[in-house]
């Protein structure tokens, strides 16, 4: 039986990418941030284009060929890309396939909003596994990174230390660009996500003093530059914005939709506009 281990592991171990990896995205936001990641090492490229509504998306044939040839896809992975299954089944490529070693499910790790309690005809396009638009909170781009780096480290190990140092990097551009460069510096990124996470940031900020001075003051980046912002209202098309509007805590007091995924009517829509 000793003997059969070496073949059982070259039968059930993917093989690993030689050459520059092949990476494709369902959307262009996953694209521009797997390319911070694979840099020199591989190609990046979206199926869909950023004007497109990621709901529906047209499948041409010629997508076929590109899933056909990827050593990595990601996608949402919940049921926003209700196009993609169709697509992988005719790419017929088993390393992209879901449960495959190249399949990256960009949700992985990432609290949802809006799970739904009951579900209803009359609720309209409501999403079942929750509010799959995540990529509009910076703090899920950091965790989208991270499940793209363990889809790159399984297909193309041999470059894992390469990709890994671009992810942290990206990391690290995406804290200071959100909390900015001073508080990253007195606090580190990681804790400043986890209390923003737990909703506990600000309080903590006004509270604790620096030299004199409350934290709040060293606040930079995206998060000092929406203060004006925070607690205002605003109308919103689409449940697109839920998790910005968490973030930066600008509530969307009524959508142009009545319903998701219905078109308004002028009455509703100069209703918004009056309200």
């Amino acid at each position: 039986m000793l003997r059969l281990y070496p073949l059982l592991l070259t039968l059930f171990t993917p093989p690993s990418v030689t050459g520059p990896v092949k990476v494709v995205t369902s959307l262009t936001t996953y694209a521009s941030i797997a390319r911070e990641i694979v840099g020199d090492r591989g190609t990046v490229g979206s199926i869909a284009v950023g004007n497109e509504n990621p709901h529906y998306v047209q499948p041409k044939p010629s997508f076929v060929p590109t899933l056909s040839g990827a050593d990595l896809f990601v996608t949402t992975g919940l049921d926003l890309e209700l196009w993609v299954p169709a697509l992988l089944d005719k790419a017929g490529n088993p390393k992209v396939t879901e449960g495959g070693p190249g399949y990256v499910a960009a949700y992985a790790g990432i609290p949802l909003l809006d799970v739904p309690s009951s579900f209803s005809r009359t609720q309209g396009d409501i999403h079942v596994f929750g509010n799959p638009h995540i990529w509009t909170d910076p703090l899920n781009a950091i965790q989208i990174a991270r499940n793209i780096l363990t889809g790159l480290k399984r297909v193309s190990p041999e470059n894992a230390d390469f990709f890994a140092a671009r992810e942290k990097d990206f990391e690290e551009r995406m804290y200071r660009a959100l909390f900015g460069d001073e508080l990253v510096k007195l606090l580190g990124g990681p804790t400043l996500a986890d209390l923003d996470r737990q909703g506990k940031l600000f309080d903590f900020l006004n509270q604790r003093q620096y030299q004199g001075a409350p934290l709040i003051t060293r606040l930079g980046g995206w998060l000092k530059q929406g203060m004006p912002f925070r607690g205002k209202l605003v109308a919103c098309y689409h449940k697109e914005w839920d998790y910005f509007s968490r973030e930066f805590q600008v509530d969307c007091f009524d959508y142009i939709e009545p319903k998701p995924g219905i078109p308004p009517t002028p009455r509703h829509v100069q209703e918004i506009i009056t309200a």
